[in-house]
């Protein structure tokens, strides 16, 4: 193992055991580096590294700390990579939301409160019969993405958001491409807030599979 990958699973391991605790700010370089048996140049891209993936947080002047560990800012690493995906790997992404993005709108309708329900609706209105592609893409983002805010687990939440990226330019090219793609993203909207307000989790699951799948059906048809 190189000494730098030794030096990152030796923090890794002081915090999963629980000896550096998020929030916890990191021994002084010379002392980590001696208790780790680490030389402190190995220890220190071992630091530049962790901070990379926001498990470590360099302050400059006041020291290193363990970061909130909170699964958005781990898995603001995925959204990152996710963007140097192959163009011949986006029917893949769709078919990882296609698993869970339908589970989780299915989750949010014993969650989803009345008001966010009412807020969703108003974005629909706003947006009207007849938007650009360009708003029609923004718009389903944040009201998918307050969908699955609403179901209660923010790694869902998180792992759907770095999968966004590829899937919005593939939603992009449809609505340009395709006749009816705007009108029958605006319908299946309707379908899933309409299951929403019903508490129909498995109608709610239905429609946003059908959402999804359209997209993945088309992009699947011109590649």
């Amino acid at each position: 193992m190189a000494v730098t990958d030794e030096a990152i699973e030796k923090i890794k391991g002081m915090i999963v055991s629980g000896a550096l605790r998020p929030g916890d700010r990191l021994p002084k370089e010379s002392e980590l580096a001696s208790e780790l048996g680490l030389s402190r140049n190995s220890l220190r891209e071992a630091v530049r590294a962790l901070s990379l993936i926001r498990i470590l947080d360099v302050r400059q002047g006041d020291g290193t700390y363990v970061t909130s560990l909170d699964p958005q800012l781990l898995l603001e690493a995925l959204s990152f990579v996710v963007d140097f995906h192959r163009d011949d790997t986006v029917l893949e992404f769709l078919a990882v939301r296609r698993i869970l993005e339908p589970a989780a709108t299915a989750m949010a309708a014993s969650r989803i409160s009345e008001q966010q329900l009412d807020a969703l609706s108003a974005q629909l209105d706003k947006l009207g019969e007849t938007p650009s592609v360009e708003e029609l893409v923004a718009c389903d983002l944040d009201f998918h993405r307050g969908i699955v805010q609403s179901s209660g687990n923010s790694v869902l939440c998180s792992l759907l958001d770095g999968l966004s990226g590829p899937t919005t330019r593939a939603r992009i090219w449809r609505g340009l491409t395709q006749e009816d793609a705007v009108s029958r993203t605006l319908h299946e909207h309707r379908m899933i807030l309409a299951a929403l307000r019903d508490r129909d989790g498995e109608a709610a699951r239905s429609w946003a599979t059908v959402h999804i799948a359209s997209v993945e059906q088309w992009l699947r048809s011109t590649l």
